[in-house]
């Protein structure tokens, strides 16, 4: 990793990642730490490990300001953020970011239970995200590159909003990319 990127993660992280998170009694930093501590005690791949920790980056990079889901808009934080990963790091990082919100509706579409595991915010922004998916639409989903590593992100993702979790810092996760 260069110092380069690593100043501009921390800039996005330590300027704007102290933004509450959605409706939880968390911030946005709170939130990518406990992510990828989730999956780091998962055994995760580091890529994964890092793709945890930066799935919300789009949440950061766009100027629609700290809920934008309140007011009925889809931030699409999953595209811009991929976008932004792919171009610093990698497909490996940048692909399960973006199929994140689809790996969502991916879930809630198939497998029982899970929606009801979704906090407030998650079932507002499912709602214009497209809902659970159909059948067909699983289908196209799970043949899609990363689609399984997306899975598991959605995952560490809605186990992410503990108020009380602690977890390594921000350069501890950073370290992955090194490897």
């Amino acid at each position: 990793m260069s110092a380069a990127l690593r100043a501009e993660l921390l800039g996005i992280y330590a300027g704007r990642a102290t933004r509450r998170y959605g409706l939880s009694d968390i911030n946005q930093l709170q939130h990518a730490l406990q992510a990828a501590a989730h999956a780091e005690a998962d055994g995760a791949s580091p890529a994964t490990i890092v793709a945890a920790l930066l799935h919300d980056v789009g949440h950061m990079i766009h100027d629609l300001g700290e809920d934008p889901a309140s007011a009925g808009i889809d931030d699409r934080h999953e595209a811009l953020g991929a976008d932004w990963l792919d171009t610093r790091v990698g497909p490996e990082i940048g692909q399960p970011v973006r199929l994140h919100v689809e790996a969502k509706r991916f879930l809630c579409g198939t497998e029982p239970g899970y929606f009801a595991l979704l906090s407030e915010d998650s079932v507002r922004s499912l709602a214009l995200q497209g809902g659970p998916m159909s059948s067909a639409e699983a289908d196209a989903f799970r043949a899609l590159p990363f689609s399984a590593e997306a899975v598991r992100l959605r995952r560490y993702d809605e186990a992410a909003k503990d108020p009380r979790a602690r977890t390594p810092d921000f350069d501890h996760f950073l370290g992955y990319l090194r490897r």
